[in-house]
């Protein structure tokens, strides 16, 4: 979980006052790399549509029509063969709207400055996650948003208690005003949402509540919080109390008593937490009234009753009890694969169904109400092979939002931008600087899975089947412009030759698809080729990937034949009539 940060810290916290920040120009807003061309869509109203469900909620209040733009191709040949598999698209059936919080991603607060380095924000600007969660993961129940290094409430102790250890706050807490170039400072956070397009989810320091020594501890905590929403003058909507704050990792989950002013306990209890939720969200709620806009608020949820090893009893089930209709929604994390083990290409593909599965069922069962659901962190924890940098992990990004878009999630954010190498267990998006071999900021396989799924997956998903080989998979949508197809995953070790029918829909003239792979070298390779395309290093995909053009051919008679690589997926979209 966010012990994932702690490998850094050592290294960062060593680093405070050696690097200095030279104050950025504001620059102007980026725009996503050019086109070759423009095409003006038309908006095609479908004969039905689906209503929101109780698990996207007000997520889907921000929902737009998506306008699919073709711009140039490469004409390819018509794979020879027998199809292996045959894919049916029923363009008329629609499973739902898809959210358009799904391809979110977290920014932390040991990345730089992030508007100070170009290639990353134009990297940022093209994958469009459209939400970035911030300040980043367990750094957040550390986290004073309003103050200057070694500038803390003095109702703060010298110690506190992280991860079953004592440790002290010099060396441990998080500061927003902190300008040094080895961190992100809260106006920087703004900055970056503002000049890439994006929107911010915030998650407000829960810790704090436990750990403060004032009387009254959780109202000084939900006043820090409040005073944020006051500075954030409306520009966020969604909200989070705390993080991971079940867990024993957390700060706050164990207190000293002896410190504790209003006789709370040593360990937290799901109980407090509701009860201190809903002193959070009535503060918070107040400020946002007082500058006249509306937020929403997520109280933190297990995903299951096992996280990272520990058993967490009852959490959903008290937390619901007490804090009640003060929730929004319900924020919860998934690191998908078994906790600790190197696990295989195989089960790290099976999870993401089975795990995108669970968790909407498990939330009704340990709560007994739904509520609008965000999955404010996920990734994989597998580790020990390069797992989490290779191209596996972007076949698995690929398949959860698939399942997350069939299961209807309202939100979903990635952990995360940028971590640490730590010897290839690394979670993050791009380098930050410290893998070996590779360019500052190069993106990794994820990066270029997630990318041509938002560009080639449209604003509605329809059913599709399958039949023949079961290592095809397909999620099918349709767009508004009137393009209907599908991303296929082939998560087996040889190539198949897959047909694709459609059922209600009349096709246009032409089909477009980008084929995406790994590399050779193992089963994790670190490497993605894009219709061919690879990196020219030791990593990650083509640098031009925003510029290539997508194979076409003319729709023929009969259905449309591809080739979905070992390892591999397609994504397709066909024009309508």
């Amino acid at each position: 979980m966010n012990k994932r940060s702690s490998i850094c810290r050592i290294g960062l916290v060593a680093a405070i006052g050696l690097l200095a920040f030279q104050a950025c120009k504001k620059e102007a807003k980026l725009q996503p790399d050019p086109p070759k061309k423009d095409t003006v869509a038309t908006i095609i109203s479908p004969v039905n549509d689906a209503a929101p469900v109780k698990t996207q909620g007000f997520f889907m209040d921000d929902w737009k029509p998506k306008l699919l733009t073709i711009n140039g191709h490469t004409d390819a040949p018509i794979p020879i063969g027998d199809a292996e598999s045959t894919v049916t698209i029923f363009a008329h059936d629609i499973v739902n709207k898809v959210s358009p919080y799904l391809f979110g991603n977290n920014v932390n607060t040991y990345m730089t400055q992030v508007v100070t380095e170009p290639l990353l924000m134009r990297h940022i600007t093209n994958l469009s996650p459209k939400i970035i969660r911030a300040p980043g993961g367990s750094v957040t129940d550390l986290y004073f948003w309003n103050a200057q290094p070694g500038k803390v409430p003095a109702d703060i102790p010298a110690q506190i208690n992280v991860n079953s250890a004592t440790v002290g706050v010099d060396s441990t807490l998080w500061y927003g005003k902190n300008t040094a170039a080895w961190t992100l400072s809260i106006d920087n956070y703004y900055q970056a949402l503002l000049t890439t397009n994006n929107t911010g989810l915030i998650a407000v320091n829960y810790g704090y509540a436990r750990y403060g020594t004032s009387a009254h501890p959780d109202q000084a905590a939900a006043h820090l919080a409040a005073d944020w929403v006051r500075y954030d003058r409306g520009r966020t909507k969604y909200w989070e109390v705390g993080n991971e704050n079940y867990g024993i990792w957390e700060a706050g989950y164990l207190i000293d008593t002896k410190k504790n002013k209003d006789g709370q306990p040593e360990a937290l209890t799901g109980a407090l937490y509701g009860k201190h939720f809903r002193v959070f969200a009535d503060s918070m709620r107040k400020a946002a009234a007082e500058i006249g806009v509306k937020i929403k608020i997520g109280a933190v949820m297990t995903a299951d009753d096992v996280v990272a090893g520990s058993t967490i009893a009852n959490w959903n089930k008290e937390v619901a009890a007490t804090a009640g209709d003060a929730i929004d929604f319900y924020t919860v994390h998934s690191y998908f694969t078994p906790y600790l083990e190197s696990s295989s290409a195989e089960t790290i593909l099976n999870s993401a169904h089975t795990v995108s599965r669970a968790i909407p069922a498990y939330l009704l069962a340990s709560t007994g109400t739904e509520k609008p659901i965000a999955l404010g962190e996920w990734n994989i924890q597998a580790m020990g092979k390069n797992q989490a940098v290779s191209n596996i992990s972007g076949l698995h990004a690929a398949m959860t939002l698939g399942a997350i878009a069939s299961y209807k999630y309202g939100l979903a954010c990635k952990w995360n931008l940028a971590n640490n190498w730590a010897n290839g267990d690394d979670m993050g998006m791009f380098n930050n600087g410290d893998e070996p071999g590779a360019s500052k900021w190069n993106a990794r396989p994820a990066f270029f899975y997630m990318y041509y799924f938002q560009k080639y997956f449209g604003d509605r998903m329809v059913s599709s089947t399958v039949s023949g080989n079961n290592d095809i998979k397909s999620y099918a949508s349709s767009f508004s412009s009137g393009h209907t197809g599908t991303v296929l995953v082939n998560t087996g070790t040889k190539d198949h030759l897959v047909s694709i029918n459609f059922q209600d829909f009349t096709p246009g003239k032409n089909y477009y698809y980008y084929v995406l792979n790994g590399g050779t070298e193992s089963e994790f390779s670190r490497k993605v080729y894009i219709n061919g395309i690879g990196p020219s290093g030791v990593s990650g995909g083509p640098t031009d990937y925003s510029t290539i053009s997508p194979f076409s051919d003319i729709w023929g008679p009969g259905s449309i034949k591809v080739k979905v690589p070992a390892y591999g997926a397609v994504f397709l979209m066909a024009e309508g009539k």
